[in-house]
């Protein structure tokens, strides 16, 4: 049963998200980092929103996604921004607008931005 706590949290959640996305906007030029972060997994991609396609995206749920047994979330989701990164670089993306979904950067999303970052991407 889904306890009203939740569903309130997931309510502000979508508010914030939709104030995000009213000003952030992803181009050729500049496409952009959305973050999805799920209880056990957490999820990257690089949109274009005026073609409407995604250009690069990376998970920690992916088959091609190598991490030791026993890492840590926040561990897993540098790997993942990392790996994102190298991923964009290759497509030929060095500039992204990062979008955290209505979520706290921090933890997790911070790991990942981090990461990515240090990867080579500018945001």
């Amino acid at each position: 049963m889904i306890k009203p706590t939740n569903i309130k949290k997931n309510a502000l959640r979508s508010r914030r998200r939709a104030t995000i996305r009213k000003r952030l906007s992803g181009t050729a030029e500049r496409p952009r980092l959305v973050v999805f972060r799920s209880l056990k997994h957490i999820y990257g991609q690089i949109i274009d929103d005026i073609s409407g396609k995604t250009i690069v995206s990376f998970s920690d749920n992916a088959k091609s996604f190598e991490a030791e047994k026993g890492l840590k979330k926040t561990e897993r989701s540098a790997l993942v921004g990392k790996k994102l990164g190298e991923m964009a670089l290759e497509a030929g993306i060095t500039q992204v607008a990062f979008d955290r979904a209505g979520y706290k950067y921090h933890g997790r999303v911070k790991a990942l931005a981090d990461a990515a970052r240090e990867a080579g991407l500018k945001f």
